[in-house]
């Protein structure tokens, strides 16, 4: 969407206008002064700046995302899995977000399911509440109980929920493609790609669907550990926005957290450290949000899990490149890190690939001689995606996701047992991890992949080169040269050079009195000296405009 047109700003005029007003009223709304968009820098001039100069501008901008509802906060909760993007302290400080909304009415709400379930609610369910047992910016729960007595829990999502999502993805897309071509020091960090990864995010989230097929899987992977369960769903009485599955009644981790610390506390901090450990590492399929909410201590001791929307998975790639990390860390190998570290990210070019050689080697030597079972975990991650970000490196999205998990989970655990270390339980993993990489079957796999490649190499080679050969004799060899953000300067050059003609011709018809004349003057040599001071006048303005001679 382009914001600058007419009928898109004219649609989305109200919200737009909302969102700018709050960004001023926490003292964010600088930047769009800097956007080439002169309606939105007018709704920007008539808004009260009220910026909050006791807060953080790390909390401001929580309080902002906080203030514009749903979609905001569901960004912000994205982002703070992207330290190395946003830096640590931002994202430790968008973990808090959290979102409690007045529910919906219960004749809405009545409606909404018996429309999405197909039958009304008495034929449905035995029981049910109409008073939500909790209400997010998504959805909100009720309780309920089966007919065959079962206790369950519906998530139901907000009937106007989705369109309001879509309007706002919309207006942040054009934001982000405005952002990117106006503000040159966020253009590194992707904002249009981070809006396009987001909408995926949260379309996802969206379709209960998935929910339900994520309880499944993670019932399946833990169904014979009998310490752990996950709600049953049920599919009968699930749609892509109603979501029914069992209700499991416990103490959560953030109850348990307000308790004084005891042997049966740092006994359930390990397991649960340990069962978010075993997901990521034995099943690369992981629970992404290790929120002491969404743990539960059920009757006789059994960790209950909630709220599956958000998982990530540990493809054989990434186990692969976390181990190099980890072990890389733990052999001091600065060179080996590097390389590591330049292969993950985006962009791979450096611009200081000495000074980037020179962080990692201090932070190497901050461990140096320590044992890699002694290493504190979360505080080494945290320093590698700073220094990852310092360089205006981006790491993916899975490794970057799985780093917040572990940083997180250290943090959860941390709230049960204060002096909770992750290298307490992650050693078993670790020597896991080392024996998979080097074990016969590993290498033989990784032989097999390589030989795989090289056959696939091979048996193309001969087809590519006959169609060089061809290309080269019948003389259609194209050379295709790609260059970036060129036109403004290839532009105002060629702007220069006619003004600076227009300014000499112009001199020589006035220096002859060149007819017409007007008192003694050439009018022509007259109007094209006005039409060299205009042009002169315009191309020294987008220069400043643009803070660069570059453009």
């Amino acid at each position: 969407m382009r914001i600058t047109s007419w009928p898109q700003f004219a649609r989305h005029l109200n919200r737009i206008t909302e969102i700018i007003t709050t960004l001023s009223k926490y003292g964010l709304a600088d930047w769009v002064d800097r956007l080439n968009i002169g309606l939105l820098r007018g709704l920007y001039r008539h808004t009260v700046h009220r910026a909050l100069v006791d807060l953080s501008t790390e909390a401001r901008i929580r309080l902002t995302l906080t203030e514009l509802g749903t979609t905001f906060i569901k960004l912000g909760q994205l982002l703070s899995t992207r330290p190395d993007l946003i830096g640590t302290k931002l994202a430790d400080e968008l973990t808090q977000l959290q979102t409690n909304v007045p529910g919906d009415p219960p004749e809405v709400i009545r409606t909404w399911i018996e429309r999405e379930l197909g039958r009304p609610i008495p034929e449905l369910f035995a029981d049910f509440d109409d008073q939500p047992l909790a209400s997010a910016s998504i959805a909100q729960v009720h309780t309920a109980r089966l007919h065959d007595g079962t206790p369950v829990v519906l998530k139901v999502q907000h009937p106007d929920i989705v369109d309001r999502i879509r309007n706002d993805l919309e207006i942040l897309r054009g934001l982000a493609e405005q952002a990117e071509r106006y503000i040159d020091e966020l253009k590194p960090y992707q904002p249009t790609a981070i809006v396009r990864e987001f909408e995926r995010t949260i379309t996802r989230e969206l379709d209960f669907l998935r929910e339900m097929r994520n309880l499944e899987r993670f019932r399946a992977a833990f169904a014979s550990d009998a310490t752990v369960q996950f709600p049953k769903p049920y599919p009968e009485f699930c749609t892509a926005r109603v979501l029914t599955m069992d209700r499991l009644v416990g103490v959560s981790f953030a109850e348990l957290a307000r308790m004084p610390p005891s042997d049966e506390s740092n006994e359930l901090a390990r397991r649960g450290a340990r069962l978010f450990l075993e997901m990521i590492f034995r099943d690369g399929f992981y629970h992404a949000d290790p929120h002491p909410g969404n743990l539960l201590l059920l009757p006789d001791g059994v960790l209950g899990v909630l709220d599956v929307g958000m998982v990530g998975q540990l493809t054989p790639t990434l186990r692969h490149d976390l181990t190099d990390l980890l072990f890389a860390i733990g052999s001091g190998d600065s060179d080996e890190m590097v390389t590591i570290l330049t292969r993950l990210s985006q962009p791979a070019t450096i611009h200081d690939p000495a000074d980037f050689a020179a962080d990692v080697s201090d932070f190497l030597s901050y461990y140096q001689g320590v044992p890699l079972n002694r290493i504190d975990i979360s505080a080494a991650l945290n320093r590698i995606t700073e220094i990852v970000r310092r360089h205006r490196l981006i790491l993916p999205t899975g490794i970057a996701l799985l780093i917040r998990v572990l940083v997180v989970l250290e943090g959860t655990s941390r709230l049960l047992k204060p002096d909770f270390r992750l290298n307490e339980v992650l050693d078993p993993f670790r020597q896991r991890l080392l024996a998979e990489r080097l074990s016969p079957w590993r290498r033989w796999q990784r032989f097999r992949d390589l030989l795989h490649d090289y056959q696939v190499l091979m048996s193309r080679f001969p087809e590519q080169l006959r169609d060089i050969l061809q290309k080269a004799q019948a003389g259609r060899i194209e050379v295709q040269l790609e260059h970036h953000h060129l036109e403004p300067s290839v532009n105002r050059l060629v702007l220069g050079v006619i003004t600076a003609a227009m300014i000499l011709g112009s001199s020589i018809l006035w220096a002859f009195k060149a007819p017409p004349t007007l008192g003694g003057v050439s009018v022509i040599g007259l109007l094209g000296m006005m039409a060299s001071a205009i042009s002169g006048i315009r191309l020294i303005r987008a220069i400043l405009r643009s803070r660069s001679f570059e453009g």
